[in-house]
């Protein structure tokens, strides 16, 4: 599928066309937002939101080669919003008994790890090892330059690394600990 023409379809207002871009972004779409967000149906809302919205802004998009980037950006946007949404809100779920993930250890420790950074750090780091979001693409989204992103990422890496030195965590890692 020639992604551009998909696009200038969907600009044009063929519905079938922009059905097919969604289909072919759906797993990236929810990646990020379960980059971002802990629960499946908030994934899912911001998700659905952000379909909307790009189906609603689709004509405002100027350079069709950018869709993904366009449409990621909008996903996040959905999930900070929801973010926001949500520090308001405390679940009794949430309140009684701590969520663990069901994902094994090392998934947990990952996740506890990367929970240290401030999130900006966090989401790029997730984005960039976990998703396999490129440079280029992560400096779309962010609107910044390519060299911005390296930069930030090579500090979010060295941050990681004063924590995992400061628990004792890069010990454990070579199997010197337990």
């Amino acid at each position: 599928m020639d992604m551009i023409k998909e696009v200038k379809k969907a600009k044009k207002g063929s519905t079938p066309a922009f059905e097919r871009l969604i289909n072919a972004h759906q797993v990236i779409m929810y990646r990020v937002a379960r980059t971002i967000l802990s629960r499946e149906e908030d994934c899912a809302d911001a998700i659905q939101e952000s379909i909307i919205k790009s189906f609603e802004k689709l004509r405002t998009l100027r350079e069709p080669a950018y869709f993904k980037t366009w449409l990621i950006r909008i996903v996040m946007n959905e999930c900070y919003q929801i973010l926001r949404h949500k520090k308001k809100l405390v679940s009794i779920a949430e309140w009684i008994e701590p969520g663990t993930v069901e994902t094994g250890f090392d998934k947990i420790e990952l996740d506890e790890l990367l929970h240290i950074l401030p999130d900006e750090q966090q989401h790029l780091l997730k984005m960039f090892y976990i998703e396999d979001i490129s440079i280029h693409d992560l400096a779309i989204i962010y609107d910044s330059p390519e060299n911005t992103i390296k930069t930030r990422l090579r500090r979010a890496r060295e941050k990681l690394k004063e924590v995992m030195t400061q628990e004792g965590i890069s010990q454990w890692k070579n199997g010197n600990g337990n």
